[in-house]
């Protein structure tokens, strides 16, 4: 088995790894960090490396917790849902675990919902944690 979970920097991605943790020892199953940015002129070198610093702090975080782990950062171009959608397939995940926020209507219809996306797009199971 092996469960994808979603994971930024935020309270509510650190929401979702916890329980993501928790599905993977309940499951006994691989656990697959994502972090995915889209890159552009915005994702620049100091971007990178506290992006790279953080996963770097999760992976030293986890390794004690007996997990198959594998942690990856994605910078292609993508909305995150994208990228998490592709890595449930290319993995044939039974689970993603996502993070939500509370978004106003208007801020949902401007920007658009990722969180929408992987619920109507995932290949498995869906977990959706508060954060």
């Amino acid at each position: 088995m092996t469960i994808v979970v979603g994971f930024v920097p935020t309270k509510e991605g650190r929401a979702a790894l916890a329980r993501a943790v928790e599905e993977a020892r309940l499951r006994q199953s691989k656990l697959v960090v994502i972090n995915s940015n889209r890159g552009g002129r915005d994702y620049d070198d100091d971007t990178s490396q506290t992006a790279e610093a953080e996963l770097q702090r999760v992976t030293d975080e986890l390794s004690g917790h007996g997990l198959e782990l594998e942690v990856r950062q994605l910078v292609r171009g993508n909305e995150p849902a994208e990228d998490l959608i592709a890595v449930a397939n290319g993995t044939d995940a039974d689970l993603i675990v996502i993070g939500l926020r509370r978004r106003t209507p208007v801020g949902k219809l401007i920007l658009g919902s990722n969180a929408q996306r992987i619920l109507l797009d995932a290949p498995c199971a869906v977990l959706a944690v508060k954060g």
